[in-house]
């Protein structure tokens, strides 16, 4: 584990994924997108039907976030980690599909970490409680798919020095375990 952020560029590719280990700080530059339960059925039913998703998931990142009402003169508003748990049952798929990571926070099923072993992936987390500062680290935010959806459409971000620590990594190393363990010893 590194006490030293990395700086990295989105997109990321598998071999930048798998170079992460759990417990590392990164500072996400560049674009990433937002989904949470709703916008996710979608794109799941898309795939199911052989529609194109909103954006190209190769190498890209989702944030589960659902942001507040913009205030006048901001880009977003608070833009907090909402529960992952809730993205299980669609991540495998949008992980085969090529989607390199996930932010957000608690945490994952089997399922979903024997995905991210096979494909490459990484879990990222962000600080919960935390919304109004990360929202900080947002330069643009556009609604890109699902506008019904409201604060749950898909969002395209663009983020300079985003705050996210590795929490399970493509090898299927979990901080959230090895930490507990540690902390026993």
């Amino acid at each position: 584990m590194s006490e030293q952020a990395r700086r990295l560029s989105t997109p990321v590719d598998t071999e930048t994924a798998k170079s992460l280990r759990y417990g590392d700080k990164v500072l996400l530059n560049g674009i990433i997108y937002t989904g949470r339960d709703a916008a996710h059925k979608r794109m799941i039913q898309a795939l199911e039907r052989g529609e194109e998703l909103p954006f190209d998931l190769k190498d890209q990142i989702i944030y589960f976030v659902g942001p507040t009402p913009t205030p006048p003169g901001r880009v977003i508003g608070s833009a907090g980690p909402t529960t992952s748990g809730r993205m299980d049952a669609y991540s495998p798929l949008l992980i085969s599909q090529g989607l390199r990571g996930m932010i957000g926070k608690g945490l994952r099923s089997d399922t979903v970490i024997e995905a991210m072993r096979k494909h490459g992936a990484v879990y990222l987390g962000a600080i919960g409680g935390a919304g109004a500062l990360l929202a900080g680290c947002i330069k643009e935010a556009e609604v890109i798919a699902y506008p019904d959806l409201g604060p749950e459409a898909v969002h395209r971000l663009v983020v300079k020095d985003f705050p996210v620590t590795v929490l399970i990594d493509s090898q299927g190393c979990n901080l959230y375990e090895i930490g507990q363990k540690v902390y026993r010893r």
